[in-house]
Order: structure tokens, then C-alpha cells, then sequence
């Protein structure tokens, strides 16, 4: 009977419940848009740069011996941790084609170092390879290497900020290395790391032999108590600092969460308002059909029946505006990444610039969609109850009385 009501020739889809039908499909698709972007973030956050960025690192001022970094590398003993690899670190200048631009440059053994990061899969060619088979080779982020017009095979001056004292001053100390692969991440790795062989930074930074400490990779990205104090305790030193991925990007995975949260929260705001708005719509119905109720209750039906008949009706709205919401939001979200490269490129914007990807990700989940589609559901039903509550108070006798 309700399915009769919504596709009759005079349709109960009054003009009032269109739009709130539209309003419903607006709001839920807004949702879904909303916590696929969000999802694509975390996603990107998770897989991508937490991927390239080793997920624990140690420092050890006085450093450590050639000896010590391998027998910690090898024994691979700490709780939590699947991988170690040895690095020298600092902050340095690159110098090419009239351009300067800042970084972090970072000594390591391209043996150990692929297990600790992902960086080699977003590498154009023969990734830390090249490194060892070019004397003073040196691997470039794109982003850094496009500031400073580079490729591979190219030269660039490698300064840095200390040096010695001369008769004529105070000379940084600087060395010419060659381009050997440029990596891509497409996040904010890919504008501040440069990457040289451990022996090559010993040099640079004459540690006569040491390295700054150990980075590392977890086996479970939030587990990560146990193995910070692990490796502080085979380290045994009160001044070796141990930081994991929590220290550095901890806040920003956790903004993300409550981000995704609170998104989801005002947004089902709007699917409520949305959604009872149908009640206006319903409100119609009811006294457009007020005759058919009236004779429905002199053949016998009961109030039970006649509730459940208009909430049936404003079930049946309700899902199709939700489904057509859902797809539309899912479909304009796939859409989303293309469209926005799209527009960069053509009007040469760069919006992601203050985050830490240069792009638009998407991640939709299906328990994200089920999650919306369930929670709009509800709010729709608790909207249906009073027209429908409304039509089981219609007298017939007072209905039929002018018939």
C-alpha cells in the first residue's frame, strides 16, 4: 500500500517532499565526500609518509662505533622492532644553477636502510644501488630536485654550515657530489631529504668513523612503548634520545582521528535536519490521503496498521534518498583527485602546499558508507513517527462526514 501511495498517478511526492528528499540525498552524499577525504589523509599519513619516514630513531651524542651499530644491527633482539639501520644526520645547503635551497642530509647504508623505509620504491631508477656504485652520489627528493632545475647525472655543491677557521676566515666546508635517482613520495619528504652513502657523510661531517645513532622500523605502528625502551636500555646511556613516529607525527594522526570524528558528528546534524524536514512532507501526505485513512479504519484497520502504513512511506523515502546519496557522494569522491589535478594544473595552483602530501587522496570504506547510511536511517525513522502517530488520530466519522 505505501509502495502504491509513493508511485500513484497522484503521487504522494508533494513539492515540499521533494525537497526534502533532495536535502536528504545533498546531506548524505556531503557526508560521504567529507569522511572519504578525511580517510585519505589518514590513509596517506599511514601507508605513505609513515612508510618513507623510519618509525624509530635513536640518537646517541657520543656516537657509535663501527663495531657496536653492526652488532645492534645484527642481533635485531629488541621487542617491536623488524629492522635497524645506522645514519648520520644535519642540516646542510645544496647549491645548484645559481638556486640554494636548505635540507636535511642524511648519511646511510643502503644495505640496512631499505629495510627501514619505502623510499626506494618511489626512486626512478636503480635506488640506493646507486649510491654505492657512484663515489660521492647523492639521491634527491623531486620537489628538491625540480627547485634547483636538477636531474640525474647533474652535480650539485654541498655545503655546510661548519667549517675551518683560516687565515682568511671561517671556510664552510663543502664537496661536489652527483645526482644518482630522484625519489618521488609526493610528500613533504620529497622538498628537505637528500640521501648520501654513511661513509660519504663520515667525511662530510668527520665523525671519525661514528654514526649520530640508529633508525628503525615497528612491526606494529602503535606499539610503540615497548620498543623505545628496548633499544634506550641496549643503548645504556641517559643522553641517548629515542623518539618514534608518536613524537614527530603523533598529534597529527590523532587531529585526523578527532578530525573524522567531528566531521561525522556535525555532519549527521545536517543529514537530521534533512531528514525531518520530511516531516513537513509527510504532514502533506497524511491530509492528502486523510479519506483513504478514514475508510481504511471503518473496514477494521487499526491504529498499529495505519502508523505503520505512513511509516513504511517515509521509510520508502528515505532509503532512496540515502542510496542515491550514497552513490552520488561515493561517485563525486572517486571523482574528486582527477578534478583536482585538473584544476591545479590548469590554473598552475598549489593548494596542498601547508600539508604533508601534494595531492587530494580519497579513501572510501564501506563500514564508513554503512556507518552513514545506518545513522541517516535512524534519524529518518525517529522523523516518520509523528505524521504517522497524526494519521492514526483521524476520526472517520469527522473525515467522511462532508463525503
Amino acid at each position: 500500500m505505501a509502495l502504491r501511495y509513493l508511485f500513484a498517478r497522484r503521487s504522494a511526492l508533494s513539492y515540499v517532499s521533494r525537497l526534502a528528499l533532495l536535502g536528504l540525498i545533498l546531506s548524505v552524499a556531503v557526508l560521504v565526500i567529507v569522511l572519504s577525504i578525511v580517510n585519505g589523509f589518514e590513509r596517506e599519513l599511514r601507508d605513505r609518509v609513515l612508510g618513507v619516514l623510519p618509525h624509530i630513531s635513536a640518537q646517541v651524542p657520543a656516537g657509535l662505533q663501527t663495531s657496536q651499530w653492526q652488532t645492534l644491527v645484527a642481533e635485531q633482539s629488541f621487542a617491536g622492532i623488524t629492522a635497524l639501520a645506522p645514519y648520520i644526520s644535519g642540516t646542510a645547503l645544496l647549491a645548484a644553477n645559481s638556486k640554494i635551497q636548505g635540507i636535511n642530509l642524511t648519511g646511510i647504508d643502503p644495505a640496512t636502510y631499505a629495510q627501514v623505509t619505502d623510499i626506494v620504491q618511489y626512486t626512478s631508477s636503480q635506488g640506493f644501488a646507486a649510491l654505492d656504485e657512484t663515489p660521492y652520489g647523492i639521491i634527491l627528493g623531486a620537489r628538491l630536485a625540480a627547485t634547483l632545475s636538477l636531474k640525474t647525472g647533474d652535480r650539485v655543491l654541498v655545503v655546510l654550515p661548519v667549517g675551518a677557521v683560516t687565515p682568511a676566515g671561517a671556510l664552510p666546508r663543502q664537496r661536489r657530489f652527483q645526482v644518482v635517482d630522484i625519489f618521488d613520495s609526493q610528500s613533504q619528504l620529497d622538498g628537505q631529504l637528500a640521501l648520501i652513502t654513511l661513509n660519504s657523510a663520515q667525511k662530510m661531517f668527520r665523525t671519525a668513523g661514528r654514526v649520530h645513532g640508529l633508525q628503525g622500523r615497528l612491526d606494529d605502528l602503535f606499539l610503540t612503548q615497548n620498543a623505545q625502551a628496548g633499544l634506550q636500555n641496549a643503548l645504556q646511556g641517559s643522553q641517548v634520545r629515542v623518539r618514534t613516529w608518536m613524537d614527530t607525527h603523533g598529534n597529527l594522526y590523532q587531529a585526523i582521528a578527532v578530525q573524522k570524528m567531528t566531521m561525522f558528528v556535525l555532519l549527521s546534524f545536517l543529514v537530521a535536519v534533512a531528514a525531518f524536514n520530511l516531516v513537513s512532507g509527510l504532514m502533506m501526505i497524511v491530509e492528502q490521503r486523510k479519506n483513504d485513512v478514514a475508510v481504511l479504519r471503518t473496514m477494521g484497520a487499526d491504529s498499529r496498521m495505519v502508523m505503520t502504513l505512513f511509516c513504511a512511506l517515509g521509510l520508502l523515502l528515505a532509503l532512496s534518498g540515502i542510496a542515491f546519496g550514497v552513490v552520488i557522494g561515493a561517485g563525486i569522491a572517486l571523482g574528486l583527485p582527477g578534478f583536482y589535478s585538473q584544476v591545479t594544473q590548469f590554473f598552475g595552483l598549489n593548494l596542498m602546499s601547508q600539508y604533508f602530501i601534494a595531492y587530494l587522496p580519497v579513501d572510501i570504506r564501506i563500514e564508513d558508507l554503512l556507518q552513514v547510511a545506518v545513522a541517516a536511517f535512524v534519524l529518518t525513522l525517529l522523523a516518520t513517527l509523528y505524521p504517522a502517530w497524526r494519521a492514526t488520530r483521524l476520526l472517520p466519522s469527522r473525515v467522511l462526514a462532508h463525503e
